[in-house]
C-alpha cells in the first residue's frame, strides 16, 4: 500500500510539474504573439506616415493583452478586469471603425454592451476594494509568495 501511494505522490508531483511548464512555454508564447504583432502592426503604421485612432486602439490593445500575461507570469492570477478592458477597447474600436457603416440598433447595441463591461469593471474593482480579496493585479495581496512551492524545484 506505501509504494501505491508513493507513486500517486510521484505522479502527482510530476502532473504540477508539467502543468506548471506547460503554462510558463504558453506564456512565451502568448507573450511572443503579442510582441511580434504590435510590432508588426507599428511597422505599418510607420509605413502609412501616420496612425489613425484605430491604429493607436489596437496599440492600447495589444499593450493591455501584454499587461495581462505579464500578471499571470508573475501573480499565477488571470486578471479579469484586464479581459474586461481589452473587450471594451475592442469594442470601442469595433464603433470608432465601423460607425458609419452600422444601423442604429448596433450602434445601440455595442454602447450597451461597452456600458455593461464597464459596469462589471466597476463591480469587480469595488468588492476587490471592499472585501479584500486578491488584487487582479496581484498586488498588496498579503500572499507571501516566498512560502509557495515551485514545481520545478523538486522539493
Amino acid at each position: 500500500m506505501s509504494d501505491k501511494l508513493n507513486m500517486s505522490d510521484r505522479l502527482d508531483e510530476l502532473g504540477c510539474k508539467l502543468a506548471h511548464i506547460f503554462h510558463v512555454a504558453a506564456l512565451f508564447v502568448l507573450g511572443g504573439t503579442i510582441i511580434w504583432s504590435s510590432v508588426h502592426a507599428y511597422i505599418e503604421m510607420m509605413a502609412q506616415g501616420a496612425a489613425s485612432l484605430k491604429d493607436i486602439l489596437l496599440l492600447f490593445i495589444y499593450l493591455e493583452l501584454g499587461a495581462m500575461v505579464g500578471i499571470y507570469f508573475r501573480t499565477h492570477l488571470l486578471p479579469v478586469r484586464f479581459l474586461l478592458y481589452v473587450a471594451i477597447t475592442a469594442l470601442t474600436r469595433a464603433l470608432t471603425v465601423d460607425m458609419k457603416t452600422m444601423d442604429s440598433w448596433t450602434v445601440l447595441g455595442v454602447t450597451g454592451a461597452i456600458l455593461i463591461l464597464t459596469l462589471s469593471a466597476l463591480v469587480l474593482q469595488f468588492t476587490s476594494q471592499k472585501y479584500g480579496d486578491k488584487d487582479e493585479a496581484g498586488t498588496d495581496d498579503g500572499i507571501n509568495r516566498e512560502s509557495e512551492p515551485n514545481p520545478l524545484s523538486g522539493k
